[in-house]
């Protein structure tokens, strides 16, 4: 991990290079930020002193670090797993996509596997649709927040819901088709059928089909509604979703979103 921390220039990472610095690479602070993890577990990673990192936790570092498959896969190896197979949802996020989300700071973009369980989102998006960073297991997945989580910050008519619902639950039907065997995507399933009425007859229904997005009404508690385009684009040959954010430019709702885009996820003082 040392060695990998130590290749990757921190512009590169989308972090700010100022300040005296020993070495060229990240700092474990700043590598525990990109993963989403302390900076003591980070430490005790690199001296040999935890054990049983969790798949999720390999994936996160992976993605930070910017490792190729074939990094990838002897990481998890190191820590004792087996790399994902193609039987499972991809979560990796290669080194081309990630300097695609590098070049988009000023735009919301979130990234998702298959089954609609949130990878990473950039502070754009967490500003106009809420911090996802405490976000834990389930809590990560939109058709689980849509079906069993408290509303959240886009605006749906009785209609537009239902038709959301329809369409996520006929996803996430091809998605099961596609990946079987994946234990985590089944629990997911199983979950969603037994807390929630509506998803249960949906999933019997048997539909398959693709989530598109479309024009998104959000109402964000400090600067009022958003009307934006939200446009996912399909990564060939790894099964992510790409979902981005953008306003008309010369309208109300470009400037409030540049207004998020600068707050970030700070509440406004008045």
């Amino acid at each position: 991990m040392r060695r990998w921390r130590d290749r990757i220039a921190p512009d590169a990472a989308g972090l700010p290079a100022g300040g005296h610095r020993r070495a060229a690479g990240l700092r474990r602070e700043e590598l525990a930020l990109l993963a989403g993890i302390s900076v003591d577990y980070v430490t005790r990673l690199e001296q040999g002193r935890a054990s049983n990192p969790s798949s999720q936790i390999v994936e996160a570092l992976a993605r930070a670090l910017r490792l190729s498959g074939t990094e990838r896969a002897h990481l998890f190896r190191l820590a004792g797993l087996a790399p994902p197979g193609p039987e499972t949802v991809p979560a990796y996020i290669t080194p081309s996509v990630q300097r695609l989300l590098d070049r988009l700071t000023g735009t919301p973009v979130a990234v998702y596997d298959a089954a609609w369980t949130l990878i990473v989102a950039n502070p754009p998006y967490a500003a106009l649709m809420g911090d996802p960073s405490g976000w834990r297991g389930s809590e990560r997945n939109g058709v689980w927040r849509t079906f069993l989580a408290p509303r959240n910050r886009v605006q749906h008519t009785v209609e537009s819901r239902r038709a959301l619902e329809a369409a996520q639950v006929a996803d996430l039907r091809a998605a099961a088709a596609r990946y079987p065997a994946d234990q985590r995507l089944r629990r997911l399933v199983a979950e969603l059928v037994a807390g929630s009425e509506r998803f249960a007859e949906l999933w019997e229904s048997g539909a398959v089909g693709q989530h598109e997005a479309a024009r998104k009404t959000i109402e964000h508690p400090h600067v009022g509604l958003l009307t934006l385009d939200c446009d996912v684009l399909s990564v060939t040959g790894s099964d992510l979703r790409i979902m981005i954010y953008t306003a008309e430019p010369g309208t109300k709702d470009a400037e409030r979103l540049a207004l998020l885009t600068v707050l970030g996820t700070q509440a406004l003082v008045g």
